[in-house]
């Protein structure tokens, strides 16, 4: 079934008359990625050439995604914003709330006994809106979007970073906070930088070992989880079209990991096929119509250089299977290379777990290919030094998995079938042994490594792979074990290698599920009452907040973050995901993982009206019950990882004017700027040495916040002494407006009375 076909068609209509248009204004040819951004103008046909990098645009996105952790905060908003229904079509999928312990049924059962409130709040609130609701064991996000929404040549936004993974099937798809996702819900444009563009080239073929997970593993190590700030990867090649569309996806899905605007393919038969299999003929008949539109020029892949801001090209033939970690996604490693690295860096080498799923590699691709390694240490007599856990990406992977025996191979390794949902890789895994913070070993087919995110402890050293390599690596129990030349002794003593892993693109025998999980909205919700009880500990009414103003005047450091300061430092995940619908009480958590620069010690910041230490949120609330603002300072890339606009709301809540960094992560900065916050950097990044422990702040020129212009900020050390700091910023004047009126909410609201 094809969901939204006459918005597909539409958007397909409309496509060669803008793209058209704007080869003339441009004058040039385009790539694919220009060619979908102008396509989706909210002016309509394009009349000027953006600059990347430079021009603000507004774009009118097809459609929106919701996952039910950020899917609270987002339809909490919108219920603010006196709309009726939804403007574009829009879905929830309730896969994050779901803790992996003991097994998929059981665990299951034991989400929907403690969320239940939180699960019929989101039902409740998408049939009254019109919203399309995925019920929990439904699937991940963003498998669920891949097989039933993403289409060539599309845009949606999500809130979710890895919403991108649907460039897998030749969308724009970006990750956003949920107040972006309320400004395109209420009928408003949604606005973005222009991307810059960075084309990678794909020769060759994989084979062997390699897997598609090692394309986008390379790529973070040549970039940097900061190296894509900004731009659009488009892959392109005769390489890019050897790879299957969910392979395309994994490779799309973590270019948020080196912190890309999103990644794109053009339109090829890997995608024709997927949309078959996926019963979508209507989609790709529609498409094949169109089909030169929906992937870049000829002469843009002739001539890269002159088109693309940067060329990266890889041979896919000589690329190596890599592990990518611990603690960050960029740290590369060629498999073969561990052992040396390991040693010099004293990590553990016994691997304790290999965990296959996520929304990075869950397809059916996925699995059969881990299976095919699986199956081999049955019939090779190998005892499986690691535990397996599978977290299958949707019920339609899982069902038809299933009935084609691969997940009983697993089962004969004593693997774990998790529910189908996130799990470990969001941090919602009740991993026995966590809490006593043993060194240790984990591999993982997930996205991200960074420290405490899988199992809360500092010290699981995780490193990223693909399914197959992490099934070899888990059977092996050595981290340093290599596949590809060595070898194992089994059960009778003999010594055997693992084959190279086999798979299928798609299911031999079809797809098929019984129940998808999917909840089709009311036609007419206006009936609907949404019921929030005042005493909830998981929901909470949003009020309005006050605009900060100009005289922001004697605010306080509240922490000086020194290093790495995702958004899982600024607002953890894991337990505290329970209260994600109650801005309140997850503020309990704000930056609690942030090293406070000044004693290297987490959540332990001195407060200037005591002069004691103490947690950073209880501090954040002293300074605002005195009716003092509070600044943070930050490092490099603040606000890496995920979209979660709480990391940004919770500042806000607890009285923080500003954050002040070397750079940002582009999802936070602009979360920060659509809360009414000052989102600042330093114009000499040596000024972050100069902030001391127990400093003030006085912004002297905020009256005059203005497009282009730098803020003055005078700090006022604890002697009375005193330094002039300029600050930049990247508000233009609707943004402005955003923290002149408190948020981009409050302006909505305003516009709308």
């Amino acid at each position: 079934m094809a969901f939204d076909l006459d918005m597909i068609k539409q958007v397909y209509s409309r496509m060669t008359e803008r793209v058209d248009a704007a080869k003339q204004v441009v004058g040039r040819p385009l790539t694919l990625s220009e060619k979908i951004l102008y396509n989706h103008l909210w002016d309509g046909n394009p009349d000027k050439s953006f600059e990347r990098g430079v021009d603000y645009v507004d774009f009118a996105p097809d459609r929106i995604a919701c996952q039910d952790a950020t899917a609270q905060m987002a339809l909490l908003q919108f219920m603010q914003a006196g709309k009726k229904k939804v403007a574009v079509p829009t879905t929830v999928h309730c896969d994050h709330l779901i803790q992996a312990r003991i097994g998929a049924d059981k665990d299951l059962q034991e989400a929907i006994n403690t969320s239940s409130e939180v699960f019929n709040f989101l039902a409740s609130v998408s049939n009254k809106y019109g919203i399309g609701f995925w019920k929990p064991g439904a699937g991940i996000i963003h498998q669920v979007v891949l097989e039933n929404y993403a289409f060539p040549g599309g845009m949606m936004i999500g809130t979710d970073s890895h919403t991108v993974n649907a460039g897998g099937l030749g969308m724009v798809a970006i990750g956003v906070g949920g107040a972006d996702a309320v400004d395109v819900m209420a009928d408003m444009p949604w606005e973005l930088k222009f991307p810059k563009l960075i084309g990678v080239k794909l020769t060759g073929e994989l084979s062997g070992w390699t897997a598609p997970k090692d394309v986008i593993l390379k790529v973070a190590g040549i970039l940097t989880v900061k190296g894509g700030t900004g731009a659009i990867v488009e892959y392109f090649g005769e390489g890019a079209k050897s790879i299957s569309a969910t392979g395309k996806g994994t490779i799309c899905n973590m270019g948020a990991e080196i912190g890309a605007t999103t990644s794109t393919f053009g339109y090829d038969e890997s995608m024709e096929r997927y949309l078959r299999a996926t019963a979508r003929d209507e989609v790709a008949d529609a498409a094949n119509g169109i089909a030169p539109y929906l992937t870049g020029d000829p002469e843009v892949y002739a001539d890269p250089e002159k088109y693309f801001d940067q060329v990266i090209e890889i041979n896919l033939s000589e690329l190596k299977p890599h592990l990518n970690g611990p603690f960050t996604p960029d740290l590369a490693t060629p498999v073969g290379e561990l052992r040396e690295k390991a040693e010099a860096n004293d990590w553990p080498l016994d691997v304790e777990w290999g965990l296959i799923g996520s929304c990075t590699n869950s397809s059916y691709e996925d699995l059969s290919r881990a299976a095919s390694v699986a199956k081999q240490a049955v019939d090779k007599k190998l005892v499986t030094k690691a535990e397996f856990g599978i977290n299958p990406g949707s019920e339609q992977v899982r069902y038809t998995a299933d009935r084609d025996g691969l997940l009983d191979i697993f089962e004969d390794l004593d693997a774990t079938i998790f529910t189908n949902a996130c799990g470990p890789c969001i941090g919602q895994w009740a991993r026995e042994g966590a809490d006593k913070q043993k060194k240790n070993t984990i591999v993982h087919s997930f996205n991200r490594n960074f420290s405490k995110r899988a199992d809360g402890n500092p010290n699981t050293h995780a490193f990223v792979g693909s399914p197959e390599m992490v099934a070899a690596i888990a059977i092996s129990g050595r981290l340093d074990f290599n596949p590809v030349t060595d070898k194992l002794t089994n059960q009778d003593g003999e010594e055997v290698m693992l084959d190279e892993p086999t798979g299928y693109e798609l299911p031999p025998k079809g797809f098929d599920v019984k129940d998808p999980g999917y909840v089709e909205p009311v036609k007419d919700g206006s009936s609907i009452e949404v019921v929030v009880n005042p005493d909830s500990k998981r929901l909470q009414l949003l009020s309005p907040f006050e605009p900060i103003g100009s005289d922001v005047t004697g605010a306080k450091l509240l922490i000086k973050a020194y290093g790495k300061c995702t958004t899982d430092h600024i607002s953890m995940a894991g337990p505290w995901l329970r209260f994600r619908g109650h801005l309140d009480n997850i503020s309990d958590n704000l930056l609690i993982g942030a090293v406070n620069a000044f004693n290297k010690e987490t959540n332990n910041v001195q407060n200037q009206l005591t002069g004691e230490y103490g947690p950073v949120p209880a501090t954040a609330r002293a300074y605002k019950a005195a009716g003092i603002y509070s600044v943070v300072v930050g490092d490099h890339n603040y606000g890496e990882g995920s979209s979660r606009e709480h990391a940004a709301m919770e500042p806000r809540h607890l009285g923080v004017a500003a954050v002040i960094v070397k750079s940002f992560a582009r999802i936070h900065e602009t979360n920060l700027k659509k809360q009414g916050m000052l989102g600042l950097t330093f114009a000499k990044e040596s000024d972050y040495d100069l902030i001391q422990e127990n400093d003030t702040f006085n912004f002297v020129d905020l009256d005059h916040f203005a497009p282009g212009r730098q803020l003055t900020l005078e700090v006022v050390h604890e002697d009375g002494s005193k330094d002039l700091i300029k600050l930049n910023h990247t508000y233009n004047e609707n943004q402005i407006e955003w923290f002149k009126e408190g948020s981009a909410l409050n302006l909505i609201k305003k516009q709308n009375a």
